[in-house]
């Protein structure tokens, strides 16, 4: 009986401590809309922004390469040239591993 009563003093001299924690804990790791989950959706915020920006980057080079396309007849040879690596039939075409695009 003796530890309960001394347990007892201890969480009354500290009650104000022990709820503080508590509510640390609770807010910052246990709760639904927690810290560490905020952060983590922060993170997955700035992913996909990024990718995003990839996206569209990507989208105006491609709307750039259609335009060209539409108004050079040549453009098209050219491509599938460096693209593709497609030659005419008395031609020989070298590549070289710096050239090639994964």
């Amino acid at each position: 009986m003796d530890k309960l009563a001394s347990l007892w003093s201890l969480v009354r001299k500290h009650k104000y401590l022990i709820t503080l924690v508590m509510f640390v804990v609770i807010v910052g790791f246990l709760d639904e809309n927690s810290m560490v989950r905020r952060l983590g959706y922060t993170r997955e915020e700035s992913r996909l922004h990024e990718e995003i920006d990839k996206y569209r980057k990507e989208y105006e080079e491609n709307t750039e390469r259609l335009n060209e396309l539409s108004v050079d007849s040549g453009a098209i040879e050219r491509i599938a040239r460096e693209k593709y690596l497609m030659k005419k039939p008395n031609e020989d075409i070298y590549v070289f591993e710096g050239d090639i695009e994964e």
